[in-house]
């Protein structure tokens, strides 16, 4: 939308639309005192929950004359737009923001701040509620269009999430040296070719080419700038406790999803007891089953609900259990009781793709070459092999129908000989 600056000057000629939005702002000191940060907030929500559109700051919307932000303002004026995007709009919205010179009717030139405000895979709420917006004004919702717009959405990202445009994502966000290991010798020789028919990059309904969401999840270094949350928070405590006084080791474990499942497993396996006993030789009893931390950490990974992008997988390890939390509830063709028995999958490029990913991790004592197992026996082997080792099977459940919670309990330690 409106690719060059000529472009963008010929739309502002014309005015406001269902797709451009004209701001002046002014000033107090060094804050920007109008317009208000909640009716701005409703601004940008409502853009991003009807279509993709432009906001241009430094712009009479009456008169269409370029007024421009003075230089000594630019970064007040970023500031100002990126927290109003992080703080008073739920989930957060990710803009493009960008600082243009102008050359003005006058001769004389200008600075304008550009934000590009994508049609947002959520619905967002700002301050007011939640707005969409007709023609060139923002409207707060009618309950039946509300509705159907969670419902519209709500499928998206049901059935095809992962497939979704990332349109805030550049893209040479996507490293190359991630995305190589996907290659195959039938594979197109052309880069961008590869990606599109991998879906690591994809076409957005204006026709951008952008990532996808799964193609930031498996090919960009960082993918929560893009995807907030999508990484591992993992956390150890002194006995049974969720308290941060007995907090002994955490680190929140970021990078593309392969890396995370194995620095995960690191994370296990370094902060796990192992027991050793003689029967007579020496024989090691670790506190948890590391084929079945595998398979958690991957399912977890590879089946959480990516769109609640206010969760994380949290990883909490005690005394005597190992917890991992997951977002988003089960398929709805499925339950608890099903889980050992039945596959379905939320994230179908997703699993395809961790399915083509060779296993990171030079210890892995299981028997497959890849992170995902097509088979369906991840979690028959966190069941039964986490029953070997401590005589109790894990235990899945629903918390509040919106996070799936697992937890494998620990070996209890051999008695001593008295």
């Amino acid at each position: 939308m409106f690719k060059t600056t000529d472009e963008l000057l010929k739309q502002i000629r014309l005015g406001e639309d269902s797709s451009l939005e004209l701001k002046n702002l002014e000033y107090k000191g060094n804050q920007v005192n109008n317009p208000h940060r909640n009716s701005m907030a409703d601004e940008l929500a409502a853009m991003a929950n009807t279509a993709n559109g432009v906001f241009v700051l430094g712009v009479d919307d009456k008169s269409r004359t370029i007024v421009g932000i003075p230089e000594d303002k630019l970064d007040v004026v970023e500031t100002w737009v990126r927290e109003i995007c992080n703080d008073l709009i739920n989930p957060r919205l990710f803009c493009r923001i960008r600082k243009i010179p102008v050359i003005t009717e006058e001769d004389v030139e200008r600075v304008i701040v550009r934000v590009d405000v994508p049609k947002s895979l959520y619905v967002h709420k700002s301050p007011g509620g939640y707005y969409h917006r007709i023609g060139s004004s923002k409207r707060e919702m009618a309950p039946d269009v509300l509705a159907r717009l969670f419902q519209q959405r709500s499928q998206a990202r049901i059935i095809r999430f992962d497939e979704q445009s990332v349109t805030t994502a550049p893209r040479d966000c996507l490293d190359k040296a991630l995305w190589e290991k996907f290659k195959t010798p039938l594979s197109p020789e052309d880069d961008e070719e590869f990606l599109l028919k991998l879906k690591l990059l994809t076409q957005d309904e204006d026709g951008k080419i952008c990532p996808s969401v799964s193609g930031i999840l498996m090919a960009c270094r960082q993918p929560q700038d893009f995807l907030a949350n999508a990484f591992i928070q993992a956390v150890v405590y002194r006995g049974t406790e969720r308290n941060a006084a007995y907090q002994q080791d955490a680190r929140d474990i970021t990078g593309p999803l392969d890396e995370q499942i194995a620095e995960a497993y690191k994370f296990v396996e370094k902060n796990m007891n192992v027991y050793a006993i003689k029967e007579p030789a020496r024989h090691d009893i670790p506190q948890y089953d590391m084929k079945a931390v595998f398979e958690a950490l991957v399912n977890a990974v590879a089946h959480r609900d990516y769109a609640i992008q206010s969760s994380k997988i949290r990883l909490h390890i005690f005394s005597n259990r190992f917890e991992i939390f997951s977002p988003g509830t089960i398929p709805n063709t499925m339950t608890l009781e099903s889980l050992s028995l039945r596959q379905a999958t939320r994230n179908e490029l997703l699993t395809s793709l961790l399915a083509r990913c060779p296993i990171p991790l030079a210890n892995y004592s299981g028997s497959r070459s890849f992170l995902m197992d097509k088979r369906g026996e991840g979690v028959p082997i966190i069941l039964s092999e986490s029953k070997k080792l401590s005589g109790r099977y894990p235990k899945y459940q629903l918390i509040d129908d919106t996070e799936l919670l697992l937890t494998i309990f620990a070996a209890q330690p051999p008695l001593e000989e008295g």
